[in-house]
């Protein structure tokens, strides 16, 4: 499975990269602040949202710490897509939230 720190997905959208984030976790954690431009899909949603996702994009997966965006990239992965976790989870983000 591949993975990404939060300072690499930081670093990326500084330099201007168009990168597609999908935040998993909860509405109310998501209310708190994401990552700016990232779609919010809870992981529960996730089996039946992905159908609605491209499947030759590469999407990178966030979460508080990376648990449950692990547990998204296997779900999409199984499915044939093309995603990557962000390890350790807007925990270690350091950058702009909206």
């Amino acid at each position: 499975m591949k993975e990404i720190t939060a300072a690499e997905v930081q670093e990326r959208l500084e330099n201007g990269e168009q990168l597609h984030l999908i935040d998993v976790r909860e509405a109310d954690e998501v209310a708190a602040g994401k990552i700016p431009g990232a779609v919010h899909i809870p992981l529960g949603d996730i089996p039946l949202k992905m159908r609605e996702l491209d499947e030759s994009t590469p999407y990178i997966l966030v979460c508080r710490s990376g648990g449950r965006s692990g547990r998204a990239q296997e779900i999409m992965a199984d499915e044939g897509y093309d995603v990557t976790n962000m390890v350790g989870g807007m925990l270690d983000w350091k950058g702009e939230t909206e």
